[in-house]
């Protein structure tokens, strides 16, 4: 008596089927298979527009360092560098409060009871700051300096923030966090070849609003126009190119190609190699939940 071959069936679970092999699988097998599903078609000027966001965050850090230089040559004073810290605390909070949807009150004092203790300590710190790098070579803190800013700057996230911003479901990642402390760290050495423990307070306040509160603001600005973003952006890099400028032409050279690098050259190697990117997508791929497993 002739026996009938059962037919085979996909099941996820149930194991092994009589007359079929493990890793068997049929003719209908490929006809699943989908290229380039979630393949995303770029456009050149919404990437040129996103990558505004990068070069914004260069010239801030380019104008902090502008001031650590000043600063190094006492062309800036310690009451110039207070003002410039208070001016700076007044204008980030008056653009939260215009900007940031759910910034209460109760929330907006706990950030300012915040920053009077960290001032209050900073300030107790200084003379510790001020003789932490004595023994050390000038040369030493130079390259060290600039080897943490490099760092800040590759692991800086230039989508978010580098503290939560009000609303925000995510905390910051673990490459932000270490940007932050390189930026800190950097802060602290160019703070520590200053003559007098005022200014290493004023620097080192001035830093430090800038690398933890300057992409809290710039990130609420965003959120809350994206053409008023474009704006700060574009009269920051035409600040900052004057800037640096008047203080070394090859420095201005070099900052003009690399923003023009940032905004126009690596848009468009993003726009050609999608052409190239190859996706296929099947019945072998593992499950994905549709749904976030924590709520």
């Amino acid at each position: 008596m002739e026996t009938t071959q059962r037919r085979w069936r996909k099941v996820a679970y149930g194991g092994m089927q009589p007359g079929f092999d493990d890793n068997h699988t049929d003719d209908t097998f490929l006809q699943e298979m989908v290229m380039n599903a979630n393949v995303v078609k770029r456009d050149m000027l919404k990437v040129m527009l996103d990558s505004v966001s990068i070069s914004q965050y260069l010239c801030i850090v380019a104008l902090v360092v502008l001031v650590w230089a000043h600063t190094l040559n006492s062309t800036i004073t310690e009451n110039f560098l207070i003002i410039l810290d208070i001016t700076l605390v007044g204008s980030g909070f008056f653009i939260l409060l215009l900007t940031a949807k759910m910034l209460s009150f109760k929330l907006l004092l706990s950030y300012a009871i915040k920053i009077s203790f960290f001032t209050t300590g900073l300030y107790v710190l200084s003379p510790i700051y001020h003789t932490l790098t004595r023994s050390i070579s000038s040369d030493s803190i130079w390259a060290l300096t600039t080897s943490l800013v490099i760092l800040h700057l590759f692991l800086h996230n230039y989508s978010g923030s580098t503290i939560k911003a009000p609303g925000a479901l995510e905390n910051p990642n673990l490459t932000s966090n270490i940007s932050l402390n390189a930026s800190i760290v950097a802060s602290l050495l160019i703070a520590s070849r200053l003559p007098s423990r005022l200014l290493v307070f004023a620097i080192i306040l001035f830093s430090l609003q800038v690398f933890l509160f300057a992409p809290l603001v710039t990130y609420c600005l965003k959120k809350y126009s994206f053409r008023l973003h474009l704006m700060f952006s574009f009269v920051l890099m035409a600040i900052t190119l004057t800037c640096v400028y008047r203080l070394h032409k090859l420095l201005f050279v070099v900052l003009l190609g690399l923003l023009v690098f940032v905004n126009l050259v690596c848009p468009y190697w993003l726009i050609r190699i999608q052409e190239y990117k190859f996706e296929i997508n099947g019945p072998w791929d593992e499950a994905k939940l549709c749904f976030n497993i924590t709520d």
